[in-house]
């Protein structure tokens, strides 16, 4: 009676502790909505709020068929067979719930407080994928690393409505399904991993990462000799129903049958049935004839796969790798053939620093847990060990996808730190003779009988060590923790909770000042502009345009056609009457254009202009030449010191129109450090409509013919800002 009391006492202050995790999961991301408000930030995340409203508005039907012609004007877009719908579900069910129960929550609350809402969840998802490999202490702790670690708070802050949002508890949750199904050989756990896969496809393009470590865990699993009726039924189970589930969402169809980076897992069911086959027949059969049978049974299906493989593949029946998958093995394909992909600072290799900013001390830790996890060798240390290597390369080479190495590193890191704990916390004392072995471990028979989740393998040398030696190892440890703490708090709130639509500085006297031309420029396109204008600008704020300005867009965050991209890189790196030909095709009737001279703000479009010449001589070169835009000097810059070409391209022209004048005709640009043009720069197509406050958002009106020569005549916004 008392053991059972003890017991559950024990499972009631892990309910407690998990509680607290997550409470500080979802109130760490809270940082943003404090200090701004409640809202949407970076740019993807705005059309996946417009598409929810939409939904919640018109109805799952009309969003599934929803074409939107304001969209990739004048070819627009069907958004429900060209989106993952997993997080915009997500949200209205949410929503129908609350309001089922008289709860009447905006929609754009539900969608801002998602993310940290999901975050808890993901705590909890990492104690159980984790106790499932280690043990409830391992859990714990791996849930308190990744309720604050900042490589996932930068991806699940409140406001950022992004797949990702959903998407990282979805993966955590299926792997810990997968881990249960081969544990117990379980067809129901199996078919709930394929449920939690289809989740997953429904919600992130990352799900190409679970349909390939899974598979190579039981190839590895296969090659170590350990398969079993178990792993037959678990990934037989999962396999099937996972790809058949994942061909009902219209954006992936027959893609799990047809691509290159799904055959693993194809190949790997195949692999499955004939180890199932052998096994039926190597109860039938004498061994001598069977060892016979299936040497010659594997080489030849494994050349027969091979064949078919290649010669499927050269008739493009299988499709190669996509250009954003090819570029995580080389790293160079991107920069010299698909110039967009590369253009995107989320897919640049990833900085050391970037690894102890987002992951501090965990990335010490780290290689421990790998290192126990190397000790034990049972099935889900082998699924840890998988996930961490591929996870460890591709953080490497691409800075998103730190997002998907962060779960592995708290895993490994709360089986190292639990380890550590309960060596040094057993403080009752043990006779090194009384163990089997001079080391103190046990035998190997006597370990494989052991459960993984049972007592700690303790060393008899620790049990040599005095008590005082013990405990300050544990408060060296907790210093760290502590440590851990402040730094993912202070990361948090000062580089994660800041949303790129809202900007902000420290003057002199260390008060925060809130930049808003943003908001401010779009609210002023929306309420100043005919509701049917077409706005042209970069790519990158297309969402944003089409949510907070409402306004048709040529392009947006979406990429799918690189032509046209392309032709707006073109427009921008054209002289005027070129660039007038082009919009006039193209019924444009407002360009927006960012620049960050005047406030500093290093993410304007001249620091992005190279990349939009890139991308534009890829379709256009025989207009556009980056050589063109470099000096004498082989050098890329503005005012006096620019080429030819760069003094008469658009973006120049529209980027520093009339502003030398507020600095006397002797400013600097304070983003490249360099002298304004000291020539006047003089528009004859466009004509400024609106400069925001801190000259971040210029809009420029596309004159009509007639007015082509007239006299720009200055605005009173304008006249007021050179007046200030």
């Amino acid at each position: 009676m008392v053991s059972i009391e003890a017991h559950n006492q024990a499972s009631l202050l892990r309910v407690a502790i998990l509680a607290l995790i997550s409470i500080v999961a979802f109130g760490s991301r809270l940082f943003s909505v404090i200090r701004y408000e409640s809202v949407i930030h970076e740019f993807d995340p705005w059309f996946n709020y417009r598409v929810t409203m939409n939904l919640v508005r018109d109805g799952f039907y009309e969003f599934w068929n929803w074409f939107d012609s304001t969209s990739w004007y004048p070819l627009g877009r069907a958004v429900g067979p060209t989106l993952y719908p997993g997080l915009m579900t997500t949200s209205a069910v949410i929503y129908n719930i609350l309001h089922f129960f008289n709860l009447p929550v905006d929609i754009r609350n539900v969608c801002v407080f998602l993310a940290p809402v999901f975050s808890a969840f993901t705590a909890i998802a990492t104690y159980k994928l984790t106790k499932e490999a280690e043990g409830p202490t391992a859990g714990l702790f791996a849930a308190a690393f990744i309720a604050v670690a900042p490589g996932y708070i930068s991806r699940s802050v409140s406001g950022s409505y992004d797949n990702e949002a959903i998407a990282i508890f979805i993966m955590v949750f299926t792997f810990f399904l997968w881990l249960r199904a081969i544990r117990l050989g379980s067809a129901l756990y199996g078919a709930l991993t394929a449920l939690s896969y289809f989740y997953m496809v429904a919600s992130w393009g990352g799900y190409v990462f679970l349909i390939n470590i899974i598979p190579l865990h039981v190839f590895a699993l296969l090659l170590m000799g350990r398969y079993s009726n178990r792993l037959y039924v678990s990934y037989s189970t999962f396999y099937v129903l996972g790809t058949l589930l994942s061909m009902q969402i219209p954006f992936v169809g027959f893609v799990p049958t047809d691509t290159s980076e799904h055959m693993a897992a194809l190949g790997t069911f195949g692999l499955v049935q004939l180890f199932g086959f052998a096994a039926f027949v190597k109860a039938r059969v004498p061994e001598k004839e069977f060892q016979l049978l299936l040497k010659g049974a594997v080489a030849g299906l494994v050349c027969l796969g091979a064949v078919m493989f290649a010669f499927l593949s050269a008739k493009g029946i299988i499709a190669p790798w996509t250009g954003r998958l090819y570029s995580l093995w080389d790293t160079g394909y991107a920069k010299k053939h698909i110039p967009i992909i590369a253009s995107v600072s989320e897919h640049q290799p990833t900085p050391w620093s970037s690894f102890f900013f987002d992951l501090n001390f965990l990335i010490w830790l780290f290689p421990v847990g790998v290192y126990f996890c190397f000790r034990k060798l049972e099935e889900p240390h082998v699924f840890m060990i998988i996930y961490s290597l591929f996870a460890v390369y591709f953080a490497g080479v691409m800075i998103r996808l730190m997002l998907t190495l962060t779960p592995v590193v708290c895993f490994t890191a709360g089986i190292a730190m639990s380890r550590i704990f309960e060596e040094y916390l057993d403080m009752r004392s043990e006779n090194p003779d009384s163990r089997p072995e001079e080391d103190g471990t046990t035998s190997g028979a006597k370990d494989e009988d052991r459960s993984p989740r049972s007592q700690p393998n303790t060393s008899g040398i620790l049990k040599k060590i005095p008590k005082l030696p013990r405990i300050g190892v544990i408060f060296n440890f907790l210093f760290f923790l502590i440590l851990y703490q402040l730094h993912c708090t202070w990361v948090t709130s000062g580089s994660y909770s800041s949303p790129s639509v809202v900007l902000s500085s420290q003057t002199a006297d260390g008060n925060t000042f809130i930049i808003d031309d943003f908001r401010e420029a779009y609210y002023w396109l929306r309420k100043n502009t005919p509701e049917d204008a077409k706005v042209l600008s970069w790519w990158d704020y297309g969402y944003q345009l089409a949510g907070m300005a409402n306004r048709t867009t040529l392009v947006d965050n979406n990429t799918w056609n690189n032509t046209h991209i392309a032709t707006v890189g073109r427009v921008f790196a054209s002289d005027e009457d070129s660039a007038y030909e082009i919009l006039k095709k193209h019924d444009v009737d407002y360009v927006v254009v960012v620049f960050g001279g005047f406030i500093g703000y290093s993410g304007d479009d001249i620091n992005k202009f190279l990349w939009m010449i890139r991308i534009a001589e890829g379709i256009y070169p025989e207009h556009v030449k980056e050589s063109d835009f470099f000096n004498s000097n082989g050098q890329y810059a503005i005012g006096d010191q620019a080429s030819q070409t760069m003094k008469r391209s658009v973006m120049h022209k529209l980027s520093y129109y009339r502003f030398n004048e507020l600095f006397g005709g002797r400013g600097t640009d304070r983003v490249r450090n360099q002298p304004l043009p000291s020539y006047p720069i003089v528009l004859n197509n466009f004509e400024e409509a609106y400069t925001s406050a801190h000259w971040m958002v210029r809009i420029y009106k596309v004159k009509e013919l007639d007015n082509l020569g007239r006299t720009f005549k200055q605005s009173a916004h304008f006249s007021h800002i050179n007046a200030s």
